[in-house]
């Protein structure tokens, strides 16, 4: 078998276990602030929001320090030290006594993150290029695998064993994707010197459409700060809408996690489109596809209603980032794909900070269906912004290689 085909499948089990382990956290980590003192709505909106947030700013800052670290030493060192360190910080915020302490150990995270992106940039630079539409969806799909059980598996441990416990398990599940990445991805380092490294105004002289690549970046963000707004809020309004708060936890996690069942199905089947069709068609219609369910969202009076439109939009999620990453390999050269995946990381970051910034502030403000009108308007503008930068290149019409 081919090394990146054995690479392909030793990442989709790193990413499994990495999105398995971060999604058991995310959809009860409010109520584990509450846990921690915060009782006020207002307080509890802004500090979900800004723990949250705290991970992503210190990823956003120091994701192009690691990109050059991987050109020097290669990224299978980045998939070990990104799995390793969140293993030991998730461990540590199990024994976080008070909201402050939570929100440093969630910002220290941030050092040590990246482990899925690193893995899309790795497959990225092996996958024969007319594969990488397919090869994308597919990775991406270890990461939904473990986002659809993660929220079932937490919400579960949660409620039974307790919040605590499941920061334990996680860093468990961690530290397997640290003994994949050492002993099963295999990677042939070719160091790129500091004298041999383009600067970052000559990795963009290198790009034929340098403003494109620009507009993949910002949709790179929207598409992490639509999710991102969502999720310091979900949980709460969950229990807003629901009469009985009995095993909210658990509620949750089914609510968070049914996006990725419709992702899994999705997302291989769409990339294959991308190649064939053109993965730019596919994003725009995915944007506008997530966009109306956005607006539907802040309409609904059940968490059943809820369930069932975050399911229908897993099929947008599916097409988003896979199509992105595809374009941005199409669109410059194997000697830039790590440097150019890295700035990308930069801004997939960027819009995790900003996202549940924004939604934990319009709760507050406003209150929670807001969040959704909010978002929804904020991807329709970033649908504007891809068609039109599809329109201003010659080669539009051509299909993704």
């Amino acid at each position: 078998m081919e090394t990146w085909k054995l690479n392909l499948i030793a990442a989709w089990l790193g990413c499994f276990f990495t999105g398995l382990a971060m999604s058991e956290i995310l959809p009860f980590l409010p109520l584990y602030v509450e846990q921690l003192g915060v009782r006020d709505h207002q307080a509890l909106s802004l500090w979900s929001g800004l723990i949250f947030s705290g991970t992503f700013l210190v990823s956003a800052i120091v994701a192009p320090l690691w990109g050059s670290l991987a050109d020097r030493k290669g990224r299978k060192l980045m998939l070990m030290r990104a799995a390793l360190g969140m293993a030991i910080v998730m461990v540590l915020q199990g024994f976080a006594t008070n909201v402050w302490q939570l929100f440093i150990l969630r910002t220290l995270m941030g050092l040590t993150s990246g482990y899925i992106p690193n893995a899309m940039a790795l497959i990225a630079s092996q996958v024969p290029r007319d594969k990488s539409g397919w090869a994308l969806g597919t990775l991406s799909t270890g990461q939904v695998c473990g986002v659809i059980l993660g929220p079932l598996i937490g919400g579960f441990m949660a409620d039974h064993i307790g919040l605590r416990m499941v920061f334990f398990v996680t860093g468990g599940l961690l530290f397997i994707s640290f003994l994949i990445s050492t002993f099963l991805v295999k990677e042939r380092v070719i160091p790129v010197t500091k004298a041999n490294r383009l600067s970052g105004k000559a990795v963009f002289s290198t790009l034929p459409y340098p403003m494109l690549t620009l507009s993949l970046f910002v949709t790179t963000m929207m598409i992490q700060l639509a999710n991102g707004s969502i999720s310091p809020i979900l949980t709460l309004y969950i229990r807003n809408l629901s009469e009985n708060t009995n095993n909210l936890a658990f509620v949750s996690g089914v609510i968070a996690a049914v996006p990725g069942i419709s992702a899994l199905l999705s997302a291989p089947r769409l990339g294959k489109l991308g190649d064939r069709i053109g993965a730019n068609r596919v994003l725009i219609a995915a944007l506008v596809f997530c966009f109306v369910l956005f607006c539907l969202m802040a309409t609904i009076h059940t968490p059943v209603q809820l369930g069932i439109l975050r399911f229908l939009l897993g099929f947008g999620d599916g097409a988003l980032m896979p199509a992105v990453q595809a374009l941005l390999v199409k669109y410059c050269s194997e000697k830039v794909t790590g440097r150019i995946f890295g700035y990308n990381q930069s801004f997939m970051y960027m819009g995790n900070v900003v996202g549940p910034l924004i939604g934990s502030g319009v709760s507050a403000m406003m209150g929670f269906r807001w969040v959704f009108l909010v978002t929804a308007l904020m991807v329709l503008l970033n649908a504007a912004q891809v068609w039109w930068s599809f329109r201003r290149i010659p080669d539009r019409g051509k299909k993704t290689p």
